[in-house]
């Protein structure tokens, strides 16, 4: 995964961004992909953003995560990557 690069829409303007991870879900059947622009948020921690894809169309196409079981899931992942990361 390392060096691995994605462009994304920003604010109008395309952004290129870190993949830092990427994760399959049997309950959705999705593929997700964690990625970064570095930019830093208001609590002073790196944005990390996450979103799902086809893997047939290929990680440019991204999809947003709307549903509220997917965003339930994808907190849980994002917490057991932080928890591990600090071990």
């Amino acid at each position: 995964m390392e060096n691995e690069k994605i462009i994304i829409e920003k604010h109008g303007k395309q952004v290129e961004c870190d993949i830092l991870f990427t994760f399959d879900s049997e309950d959705t059947g999705k593929v997700y992909v964690g990625y970064s622009d570095h930019s830093i948020a208001s609590n002073g921690r790196k944005n990390i953003y996450v979103s799902s894809y086809d893997p047939i169309i290929g990680i440019n196409s991204l999809e947003d995560i709307t549903d509220e079981r997917e965003l339930a899931m994808v907190r849980q992942v994002l917490a057991q990557i932080d928890k591990e990361s600090r071990m």
